[in-house]
């Protein structure tokens, strides 16, 4: 039992030490630890630029290092460590997805709300926190955070499906496993079924829309960046087509306008973030998904004084038919990129605005109405 606290207190200092970004003596200690000898701090930074390392030392040090593009400064780290970020799997009919839960640690078994985030392309569920500081917003605003991942067996690039036609229905491919993840979240979790949302970048920004059009049950508003509308592309040649702003609608939905997704209003409150110089997904894209909208506010909004960095933008508030609100940020001069974003994270526009800190204050604002 000696024998194992010790390994346990040496695992415990090398985790430290990589957090501190010495991965090699951390390495050293697990070696030590490994061949039963006590973890010795002082030699193993001895030893941690000595070109004598081993290979077994680099592997270890690969194995364990944190996989970021850029360092995260310590301030996002110190809140993010507060919680609990696991790992999961959701298993059902249309195949399966890995996830992780963010839940905050002054969760005490209360009720709270929950964002499902989905990621961009090429990115997985650690970019995306990073990037959008999501975990950081559920400590100060308190509430839970899921993060469905795409695999590159499922899309190439690992992009959400959004413009395949089997991917656009309810309880069928993606939409279904992305709804399963959001009941199970809250089947494990006291989430107030009121206050559960759902927001995304770009393909993921897509499916949000998706996500909103399908499960207006489940969802009580959405939150699409950088996105596109739900039933602009059938496949990937029209999906190409309508990143660079064309007009896609096949015959069929132009005959039946009243029945084609793309000319519905969202039925649950959406929220729109889009740069104007998006060179990924053309901006016209973010007016076709506010299309069935009609304005009551445009309003332009400068930089504060106190912050020259923060990207100009105008807000555009409006409402449906239906009495449905939406809001339209077109940020001037922003690339494809989530606005307000870590650089800790691919795919980020540091210079904001904060859309993370907006998406969450609209959707605090729009509980889903009692039918």
């Amino acid at each position: 039992m000696k024998l194992n606290e010790g390994f346990l207190d040496s695992m415990k200092e090398a985790f430290a030490l990589f957090r501190r970004n010495d991965p090699a003596a951390a390495a050293e200690i697990v070696k030590r630890a490994m061949r039963g000898e006590p973890a010795d701090v002082t030699t193993a930074h001895a030893h941690s630029h000595d070109d004598t390392t081993d290979t077994t030392t680099t592997r270890l040090a690969d194995l364990l290092q944190p996989r970021r593009h850029i360092p995260t400064p310590r301030a996002e780290v110190d809140v993010q460590d507060c919680g609990h970020f696991s790992v999961r799997r959701y298993v059902d009919a249309a195949g399966q997805r890995d996830y992780k839960v963010y839940v905050p640690g002054h969760y005490r078994g209360e009720t709270l709300p929950l964002i499902v985030m989905l990621h961009g392309c090429t990115q997985n569920a650690d970019d995306f926190a990073a990037g959008t500081r999501m975990n950081a917003l559920a400590e100060t605003q308190g509430f839970i955070v899921a993060y469905p991942t795409q695999p590159q067996s499922a899309n190439s690039s690992k992009c959400w499906n959004w413009f395949r036609p089997a991917d656009q229905q309810r309880d069928r491919g993606e939409p279904s496993l992305i709804a399963g993840i959001t009941r199970e979240v809250m089947a494990d979790y006291n989430v107030d079924p009121k206050r559960v949302f759902v927001a995304g970048l770009s393909a993921g920004g897509a499916m949000a829309a998706i996500m909103a059009q399908t499960y207006p049950d489940l969802y009580a508003a959405a939150g699409v960046h950088s996105g596109l509308p739900v039933g602009c592309a059938h496949d990937l040649p029209s999906a190409l087509a309508a990143m660079r702003g064309g007009k896609v609608r096949s015959k069929a939905q132009k005959s039946m306008r009243a029945d084609a997704h793309c000319a519905q209003a969202s039925p649950c409150p959406l929220i729109v973030f889009h740069g104007d110089a998006d060179a990924t997904v053309h901006p016209a894209n973010a007016n076709e998904l506010i299309r069935e909208f009609d304005a009551r506010e445009a309003k332009p909004v400068r930089a504060p004084s106190s912050d020259s960095r923060v990207r100009k933008h105008t807000v555009r508030y409006m409402t449906s038919a239906a009495g449905v609100d939406a809001e339209l940020w077109v940020i001037h001069g922003a690339p494809h990129a989530w606005a307000g974003g870590s650089s800790s994270g691919t795919y980020t526009d540091p210079s904001g605005p904060d859309a993370s800190a907006e998406m969450v204050r609209f959707f605090l604002e729009h509980p889903r109405r009692s039918s």
